[in-house]
């Protein structure tokens, strides 16, 4: 029989924060200081302190154990993992959070971090602590899915961006080439997806490109499927 009991947890906070870095998606982490799981990689959290939001409890934590800025961040609640055994210090839920930035800074370990660097995901996976490989598995399958509806690929971009910059994204993070021709038409016929800045990025060599904005919009209509995009 199921005790009826009620269960003394624990809350906790882990980040999943992606980029494109060096064409390749990554994800931040850090290297444990402490037990459990010394000296292995993980998502960067910790525990919610006595009169804490969530949200302030995750960007202290990333302040502390990364030394960056969580405040500029579009944090966005991914989802809660409660698993009884995930944790071997005793029952622990965590509430995670998924963010998305642009040319991010080298992190600096503090806290109980040894160390803290951007990895890529590819590499990464499969060796976190704790349910943090299935954090991460959750969060990017998130992105994957919102760049097929909405215009979320600017978020990897900064201000202003090329048609190649957005297909770039898209092939880092779904994992496969993308025709360039095909691709450019639908995000330039795409309202609201990216508004031209009327300026151009020079290259050293090549032929300068259109630098562009985002569009405003959040939606895409139509969308851009992945069981639809067409292969290099």
């Amino acid at each position: 029989m199921t005790s009826r009991e009620h269960a003394v947890l624990r809350l906790a906070l882990d980040l999943a924060i992606l980029t494109v870095r060096d064409n390749a998606l990554q994800v931040l982490t850090i290297t444990r200081g402490n037990a459990p799981f010394r000296s292995r990689p993980a998502l960067p959290g910790g525990f919610l302190r006595d009169g804490e939001d969530l949200l302030a409890a995750a960007v202290r934590e990333l302040r502390e154990e990364t030394a960056l800025d969580g405040e500029p961040m579009h944090l966005e609640q991914l989802s809660a993992y409660g698993a009884p055994e995930r944790d071997p210090r005793g029952r622990v839920v965590s509430v995670a959070y998924l963010a998305i930035v642009p040319d991010p800074p080298d992190p600096e370990p503090g806290s109980d971090a040894a160390s803290a660097a951007w990895m890529p995901v590819a590499r990464v996976r499969g060796r976190l602590a704790f349910d943090h490989d299935q954090i991460l598995d959750d969060a990017v399958e998130r992105v994957r899915s919102r760049l097929e509806f909405t215009t979320l690929a600017t978020a990897f971009c900064g201000s202003t961006f090329t048609i190649g910059d957005i297909r770039n994204v898209y092939e880092v993070v779904w994992g496969r080439a993308l025709d360039p021709r095909n691709f450019n038409r639908k995000v330039i016929n795409t309202v609201g997806f990216v508004e031209p800045t009327g300026q151009k990025r020079i290259p050293h060599l090549g032929r300068p490109a259109v630098l562009y904005r985002h569009g405003g919009q959040k939606a895409l209509n139509p969308p851009i499927l992945r069981s639809h995009a067409a292969a290099a």
